[in-house]
């Protein structure tokens, strides 16, 4: 089953819940917080939820971005879910590794890889 929202839509794989972007660009506020708001949504609906996002579309994410990414990841440990990252496009992994945040993330190269590891 897929549910199709106006940035992202979500599939189920076994019980993994997979979201991918259809923005190439992660950047306006108000886009930013209606993704982190169908999330949230998406995470208080499942007691341990497992999610994984797939940059596999997005060339560009903003730091507002990154901050979404940080408070979701915030949502989906209190509900002692799981959040995995794949398909990250490589100047966007540099600024993860700038920033540091490719150590609180679980950040795959494949969902495949993303999803065996669930």
């Amino acid at each position: 089953m897929t549910q199709e929202r106006s940035h992202f839509t979500v599939r189920k794989s076994g019980d993994v819940n997979i979201v991918e972007f259809a923005d190439r660009k992660i950047l306006e506020e108000l886009s930013i917080s209606e993704i982190l708001e169908g999330l949230t949504q998406l995470v208080a609906s499942s007691r341990a939820i497992k999610l994984l996002l797939s940059f596999q579309n997005v060339e560009h994410l903003s730091s507002a971005a990154l901050g979404m990414l940080i408070t979701l990841n915030k949502h989906v440990g209190e509900q002692r879910g799981t959040l995995k990252l794949s398909n990250i496009a490589p100047q966007i992994y540099e600024v993860f590794k700038i920033t540091r945040l490719n150590k609180l993330f679980d950040i795959y190269n494949t969902k495949e890889e993303a999803l065996e590891s669930h």
